[in-house]
């Protein structure tokens, strides 16, 4: 289990554990002798970095293979291990039910050490805390403690290896960068981050400077030619790291790598890429989808999750969020079997997402992960555990909530690191970024902020469709919430979805702007079509289907309302608009005549932290009309509170409801004083 606190400062602890290299604990300094047993040796580990208890049928499928008496064999080595971890008014070794977990809460665990580093952010960490950490690493994860006919555990060690050689990597990065080039303290992280990372062409560089800078250009031509020699022998496109060279050996101002993906033309035999799957700009994030690994198969391809690999990447290209690698290339490298994280590098993605299918006995087990590659941070798991009555609409599902969860883990890391920069030295993408960041506060001067960020984006790239999106929805927010001239702003909003369309017309934003703007222009048919496109061109855009349901909640069919918006909150079920999507089902339970219903879906939507007073305006009406005067009139106040003149007129004029609709809501109004 993980550590509550880091234990590289403060007081000794008593017991340390060593994952990272042979396995070895100590208690006060002095070495503890452990049992001969393997499988006891594994048991330790394995729980030692499980996140929360383990069942005892897990374990035992995990580390035997159907032995006389394999849950008798786990109850010996825990008692092993009460002998090894626990002391005398302290146990370690928790068994509650039938399930198994270790509190290392007052241990030294140098492998939660450096999981609890990568959480926080590698980038956030001081020199000697980077330092501390590096000196960890004595060798391979668990060295030497493979187990013979246990494929669960050894799929396991695998996984573990490669998560902690990529966090190795990053540490050993940061600690270069925080250094001098040409400085003494560099040369053994540089050499070690090379040897660890041997196609990570910022590591080469990083070396190539250093050499540079202490005039050992003979050293570093050597080193290229070398390096020349090793990724040939991968086919892997070297020129980039030749042409950085050679700015750097003639002084000129340009030295470093550009920093797009690599394309998909440097790994061999690889099919077609989409349109929509093209490298990367400098200005934009990037993904890769590595194959997922069917753990019950025989290690052939063109299984369950060969296919699925596909579905999740199609259908990321298609939300056009950022650039998505192409499946050509990302199995080209599997095929290679290099690891997930390593060819997030030798691509130059700035994230990876990898994941493993499991079909035990009636069950669908589905685990992901989102890793960001340069701080081997995982940013994003989830495990989904069906039961695969329909195979084909299980892993439908959970491609949906999979693919939404990349796109809104990815927008959140990016929105977060463009509000560290100064505003004047952001590019389009983080001008983007910055902008979502403000927009998501529903505020005037918030919404005055996010447009500035918009614009700035769309001047410093006038092919960002998004960016022009996002700027039609300032102007939508300013019309919809009466913050400027409903007229100008409308027909401002028209026209940056307009310019957004004109970019990219299979970008599902660009119509998603166009749709909301028709709606404030009063072209419902117009505007259903345009939000429709949106949703055929992406199934998986979650504020696509929420403009679906908040158009018909007021003049359309409120049963498409309620299921788009249900959709949509499965699409994003922490989205920053989820007052909106929760308002829109409230409004079609009243047109429905359903007051209860709709008084409930309001309370939701008015509990979100960033509901602005149309949302609690909506609680106030649908509250008065389930005869709940008096909750009522609480959201009445608020409102009033800020704006004191409101009235149902404001409400109502608001929106675009039917005429039996709009009666409905001025009787709500009239029970609470809104009249």
């Amino acid at each position: 289990m993980e550590s509550t606190r880091s234990r590289l400062d403060g007081a000794k602890p008593v017991l340390c554990v060593r994952l990272l290299g042979p396995l070895t604990i100590s208690r006060d300094g002095a070495p503890v002798t452990l049992p001969a047993s393997r499988k006891l040796r594994a048991l330790l580990a394995y729980l030692a970095l499980a996140p929360h208890p383990v069942g005892r049928s897990r374990l035992c499928e995990l580390l035997w293979d159907v032995p006389n008496d394999p849950r008798g064999e786990l109850r010996w080595c825990l008692s092993k291990l009460r002998g090894v971890l626990d002391e005398p008014g302290r146990r370690r070794v928790s068994t509650q039910g039938d399930t198994v977990a270790l509190d290392l809460s007052d241990c030294l665990v140098d492998a939660l050490e450096v999981t609890a580093a990568a959480m926080q952010g590698i980038g956030t960490l001081d020199a000697g805390r980077l330092q501390a950490l590096a000196e960890m690493f004595a060798g391979e994860v668990l060295d030497g403690l493979d187990l013979e006919r246990s494929p669960h555990y050894n799929s396991w060690l695998i996984a573990q290896r490669r998560r902690f050689h990529s966090c190795h990597a990053a540490l050993l990065e940061h600690l270069v960068a925080i250094h001098p080039a040409g400085s003494a303290d560099v040369s053994a992280h540089l050499d070690r981050w090379v040897e660890l990372a041997p196609f990570d062409t910022r590591a080469h560089l990083a070396l190539l400077s250093s050499l540079a800078e202490r005039g050992a250009i003979g050293a570093a031509e050597e080193h290229l030619a070398a390096a020349a020699d090793l990724f040939r022998s991968e086919e892997l496109d070297f020129a980039p790291l030749r042409e950085a060279w050679r700015d750097i050996r003639d002084q000129r101002p340009r030295a470093s790598l550009p920093p797009q993906p690599a394309s998909p033309d440097s790994v061999p035999q690889l099919t077609d890429a989409p349109a929509d799957t093209a490298p990367a700009e400098s200005s934009h994030a990037s993904l890769a989808v590595m194959p997922f690994v069917e753990e019950t198969s025989d290690g052939t391809r063109g299984g369950i999750a060969d296919g699925f690999t596909h579905d999740i990447i199609t259908r990321l290209a298609k939300l056009r969020d950022f650039f998505v690698i192409a499946r050509g290339s990302v199995f080209a490298l599997a095929e290679k079997n290099i690891a997930p994280e390593d060819a997030g590098r030798r691509l130059n993605v700035d994230y990876v997402a990898t994941g493993t299918v499991r079909s035990p006995a009636g069950r669908l087990i589905v685990s992901v992960e989102l890793i960001e590659v340069r701080t081997a941070r995982i940013v994003w798991a989830e495990t989904f555990e069906r039961r695969p009555d329909d195979i084909f609409a299980v892993l439908d599902e959970i491609g949906n909530s999979i693919v939404s969860s990349i796109s809104a883990e990815i927008e959140t890391v990016e929105r977060n690191r463009a509000m560290l920069k100064a505003p004047n030295s952001l590019n389009a993408w983080e001008a983007y970024h910055r902008g979502l960041w403000h927009m998501y506060r529903f505020t005037q001067a918030e919404n005055e902020q996010a447009r500035h960020f918009f614009a700035n984006a769309v001047q410093l790239d006038p092919t960002f469709a998004r960016a022009y999106a996002g700027l039609s929805f300032t102007h939508w927010q300013s019309a919809f919430q009466r913050w400027g001239d409903r007229d100008r702003e409308s027909a401002l909003a028209f026209e940056s979805a307009g310019q957004s369309l004109l970019v990219d017309d299979h970008n599902p934003a660009a119509h998603w702007a166009m749709g909301r703007a028709l709606w404030l222009r009063g072209e419902q048919d117009g505007s259903l079509m345009e939000l429709e496109r949106a949703v055929d061109i992406s199934p998986n855009f979650a504020l696509g289907h929420y403009a679906l349901s908040f158009v018909h909640s007021q003049s359309g069919d409120p049963q498409a309302a309620i299921s788009s918006s249900d959709h949509s909150r499965h699409l994003s079920p922490f989205d920053p608009l989820l007052f909106g999507m929760l308002g829109a089902r409230a409004m079609s339970h009243v047109r429905l005549g359903q007051f209860e219903e709709a008084a409930e879906w309001a309370m939701k939507a008015a509990a979100r932290p960033n509901a602005h007073a149309i949302i609690l305006a909506i609680a106030a009406h649908c509250l008065a009309l389930a005869g709940r005067i008096d909750e009522a009139r609480g959201f009445a106040a608020a409102i009033r509170a800020t704006l004191p003149n409101y009235r149902a007129d404001d409400f109502i004029g608001t929106f675009r409801f039917e005429p039996d609709a709009a009666a409905l809501f001025r009787q709500g109004a009239r029970r609470i004083g809104l009249a």
